[in-house]
């Protein structure tokens, strides 16, 4: 044993150097920090530190799950991300197909870097566009008023949270998120199109029988690590945006952790919250990695 693990060294030492700070940086700022954890079984006390703090077992789960909070939490939180499955995740995939048909190369650098812009604006400048093309006097109320229709009060109104919330979503992330489904396209071969083209295949054809077939896997992976995610909504922006007369449909668990944890100083609480998100999360990434790996034969492991 001890000869191959030198042998393996020796012969890819320098890859295993490279590894060093990845390493480094994922035991120190994930692994260790997870002893934390703990504090979700216990009336953690900052005087008394992690050790020193009563046990109390499932308690905080108990009342997580009891509170009158939990079902709008979990509808809110399953809803946006479904909402996002359905009109997100599909948008960098039409993006890319799209660009991928784009014959001038000056055209399509153009059409990418204004598709990618919004992905390295800030968050608090994405909400804070969004606010103020939402607002009664904003952008999108000048355009409806204009057709004859009468404004809205999106960021008042409960129900229009979720539109605003994907779509501005989708504008912000969809050209970042099609790199990846552009350089999947870029490995296609160019004899399979050649194929098709004295077969009399037409593009819409080529993109149903070789392109979408071709990046596939790339598409199912992604799927799986967005299935994943689906507890997952970042806090960042719905606290910039919401506020109580849309709690209703804007509160999320990421967001009610923030409240519990941060401004109310409730550690223990909102680390088993946390917690109950994450494994929810690692079981739906074990489950759709499972179901994929029987149905497509693509999986993550």
């Amino acid at each position: 044993m001890f000869e191959f693990l030198k042998k393996q060294w020796m012969k890819n030492k320098y890859v295993y150097i490279m590894l060093i700070p990845v390493l480094t940086y994922y035991i120190v700022f994930c692994y260790i920090p997870m002893y934390g954890v703990s504090i979700a079984f216990k009336s953690f006390m900052p005087q008394k530190g992690i050790i020193g703090s009563p046990w109390i077992g499932l308690q905080h789960f108990a009342t997580f799950f009891d509170s009158y909070y939990f079902l709008r939490l979990i509808k809110n939180t399953l809803g946006i991300n479904i909402f996002w499955m359905l009109v997100g995740f599909p948008a960098p995939i039409i993006l890319a197909l799209l660009l991928n048909e784009i014959k001038s190369a000056t055209y399509k650098r153009i059409t990418q870097t204004i598709t990618y812009l919004p992905h390295f604006v800030s968050i608090v400048v994405i909400a804070g566009i969004i606010l103020q093309f939402t607002s009664r006097n904003g952008l999108i109320n000048e355009i409806i008023a204009m057709l004859g229709f009468e404004r809205i009060a999106f960021m008042i109104k409960p129900e229009w949270f979720w539109t605003v919330f994907v779509t501005s979503g989708v504008w912000q992330n969809v050209g970042w998120d099609s790199i990846i489904y552009l350089a999947a396209l870029s490995g296609l071969s160019v004899e399979m199109y050649e194929a098709a083209k004295i077969d009399g295949a037409n593009r819409f054809r080529q993109i149903i029988h070789i392109t979408l077939p071709g990046i596939s896997p790339t598409i199912i992976i992604l799927l799986i690590l967005n299935l994943g995610n689906l507890m997952n909504v970042g806090f960042e922006k719905i606290i910039l945006l919401y506020n109580p007369s849309i709690y209703e449909t804007a509160d999320v668990i990421s967001s009610f952790v923030y409240r519990k944890g941060i401004l109310e100083a409730n550690y223990s609480y909102s680390a088993a919250i946390g917690l109950f998100n994450s494994a929810v999360n690692f079981a739906l990434l074990v489950v759709s990695n499972s179901i994929s790996r029987k149905a497509s034969e693509t999986s993550l492991w």
